[in-house]
């Protein structure tokens, strides 16, 4: 057999219906779309519609829940940091934090701030500044003979997620407790 002998079973390709192409070819004048109307114009995608009858994406109840203040780390793993330094991409006797891992190439965007996580070896003695850390990342640095700052990341705005106690209000059964 040759390359120039070979070709697909006998039905496997079939021509393509070409549209628009006269009266007798059966597919001629309005290309078998009917007259007028909006499913007789290109680009047309009616999803969802049951010809008046209640859609069934509004007949099923809403489900889950989209928590507006979540926040997003970017997370850094223990291996990851001993590849940069020992790349050279990160320098472990100067202190690091957000702005040396971004240089290094770790994330584009700190998001909400920087997560250190225990995943890998480290080796080297490295003081960094994170948001946020696991136990086990903290072990291992300080087993590594470095330390672990954990700082505040960006703060939510005024009135959101902050607790009536923590604001300086009390509620009104408290009040009526300190009276009696």
């Amino acid at each position: 057999m040759k390359l120039n002998e070979l070709s697909d079973n006998p039905g496997a390709r079939r021509p393509r219906k070409r549209l628009g192409r006269g009266a007798g070819s059966g597919l001629g004048k309005t290309s078998g779309r009917g007259h007028k109307g909006q499913k007789a114009r290109r680009g047309v995608a009616i999803k969802g519609y049951e010809g008046g009858q209640m859609p069934l994406h509004r007949r099923l109840p809403k489900r889950g829940f989209t928590n507006i203040f979540r926040k997003t780390y970017a997370e850094v793993n223990l291996g990851r940091l001993q590849q940069a330094i020992d790349a050279g991409r990160l320098d472990a006797a100067k202190p690091v934090d957000a702005e040396a891992l971004k240089a290094a190439g770790f994330f584009k965007s700190a998001r909400d701030g920087v997560s250190l996580l225990a995943k890998g070896e480290l080796t080297a003695k490295i003081n960094i500044s994170v948001t946020r850390a696991s136990k086990a990342a903290v072990a291992a640095v300080e087993k590594a003979g470095g330390s672990v700052t954990v700082v505040a990341g960006r703060k939510a705005p005024e009135g959101e997620g902050a607790s009536k106690e923590a604001k300086g209000e009390s509620s009104g059964a408290e009040d009526a407790g300190a009276e009696a």
